[in-house]
Order: C-alpha cells, then structure tokens, then sequence
C-alpha cells in the first residue's frame, strides 16, 4: 500500500515535472517578444534573448504614433462592440424562438443554421463583395460590422439555443404567460436574464474573433481613417525587412486591451460553462 502510494506521488511529480517545462518551452516566444519591445534594433539583433541594457519606452512611444493608436483603437471599439452587441441580442431572440417551438419548421430552420457552420466563411466573399458594393457602404466601419454579424451568429445561436434548452426553465415561462405577460416581455424579463452565464461566454468568444479579424478589414476598409488595429500594423510592415523592435510594440499595443477584457471576463465565462455543465 506505501509503495503504491509512492509511486502514486512520483507518476504525480514527473507529470508536473513535464508541464512546467512545457509551460517554460511555451512562454520562451512571449518572453522574447516582451523584452525586445525596449531594445534598440542593434540591441535585438545581437543579444536577442538576454535582457536590455537600458529599459526604454522609445518603442512603444513611436509605435502610439506612427500607428495613431487611439484613433484606430477608437475604430476598432467601435466595431467590436456594435458587432458583440447586435450578435448577442439578435442570436439570443432567434435561438428562443427555435427552441420554445417545436414544430417541423423550427426544426429545419435550426438545422439550417448548423449547416452554415460547416460552410467556410472564404467560400462567399466574392459574393459579399458584390453586396456590399451593392449596398454603398464599401470603405465604412459599417461594412464591417454587418458582414461581422451574419457570419459571428451562427456560433452563437447554437449556444444560445444549447443553454436555453438546458438551463431555462420553461415553467418560469408558463407562470409569465398565466399572468399575462406577452412572448416579446416574458423573453426580456424572464428569458435573458437567465442567460447571463452564455451570453457572457457569446461575448468572450465574438470579442476574440472581431477584434483579432484581419480578412474583413483588409477587404472593406480602404482609407486609412477607418484602420483598425491590425490594419494598422499590417501597413507599418516594410516590404522586404522588417523592423521587430517597431513591431512588436504595435502588437503589444494591439492585444493589451483585449487582454485585459479576456482577464475581466474569464471568470464569467467559468460560470457559464459550469451552469451548463451542471444543468445540462
């Protein structure tokens, strides 16, 4: 029984012993990338994975303004949240009512929308091109929010429509309905507001997916007053060399904010998946 137990507690210790060396192999690139941020381009060059000499913001402060940082930043929040906001609310009212109907109908519209998440988004853009010429509103962060809408919806009905079937309780429901509460306000006060913990989760995952979209800009987004972040960057890349004590500023500046609001939320997204898990 002791020697079982011991080798229990080695078999445990050589499998942390492995993930923090994986973990160390992991964080090797992020290392690199944070220090070279303060280096000189000589600096990176010759030394570069040991620490700078001097630790300087020069980079960062050339980065801000070569980049106009808070006029793209301001771009990019702009979109990213106007195309969070409209998939969560129009994925939250389509997945109810897909999952509050049972006939045949309903059935077929939301297997209609699962296939549309094994059809590659690349497949209609020459197509989406056409529309949105079509529409007038080519080079216009509007642009961009729409064709972010309807392809970030799918996903999100899905597990809007999971969450509803396994953690709304229809009963609250039929209680509303018994004292007179009509479909549209038993869905606003009844419905959304259980779905906090996925509608936490729709948000985490649609804010990675907008904010990091490089396709959709770089098609609909000519003028450079309507850049977004990664826009940005791409166009201060030189052609044939590449400067990294330049870049990686940019792109440290680029993800800080989605960082920080990936750290806020990690927490909600826990919930979420926990309450799905125990309820499901």
């Amino acid at each position: 029984m002791i020697k079982a137990v011991h080798c229990r507690r080695m078999a445990n210790l050589g499998v942390e012993l492995v993930m923090i060396i994986l973990a160390a192999i992991f964080f090797i690139p992020v290392y690199y990338l944070f220090v070279t941020t303060f280096k000189t381009p000589d600096e990176a060059t010759l030394h570069p994975m040991s620490l700078p000499e001097n630790w300087s913001l020069a980079n960062y402060k050339a980065a801000w303004d070569v980049m106009q940082y808070p006029h793209v930043l301001l771009n990019t929040l702009m979109v990213t949240v106007a195309s969070v906001g409209c998939i969560i609310i129009f994925s939250a009212m389509a997945a109810y009512g897909l999952a509050r109907r049972n006939h045949r109908f309903h059935r077929i519209l939301f297997y209609l929308f699962l296939a549309g998440m094994m059809v590659p988004f690349q497949m209609g853009l020459v197509s989406l091109y056409k529309l949105i010429m079509g529409l007038g509103i080519m080079d216009s962060l509007l642009s961009v929010i729409v064709v972010n809408i309807g392809s970030g919806v799918v996903i999100a009905i899905f597990l809007f429509y999971s969450f509803i079937h396994s953690a709304v309780p229809l009963e609250l429901e039929e209680a509303a309905f018994i004292d007179g509460c009509s479909v549209w306000g038993t869905f606003w006060k009844i419905a959304f507001p259980l779905l906090t913990p996925v509608i936490a989760t729709v948000a985490i995952v649609t804010t990675l997916n907008v904010w990091n979209d490089f396709m959709n800009p770089l098609l609909f987004l000519q003028s450079r007053e309507n850049n977004v972040i990664l826009l940005e960057v791409f166009r201060n890349i030189g052609q044939f060399s590449v400067d990294w004590t330049s870049l990686f500023p940019m792109l440290l500046l680029g993800v800080a904010p989605l960082l920080i609001f990936y750290l806020f939320m990690q927490k909600y997204m826990i919930k979420g998946v926990a309450a799905g898990a125990l309820k499901g």
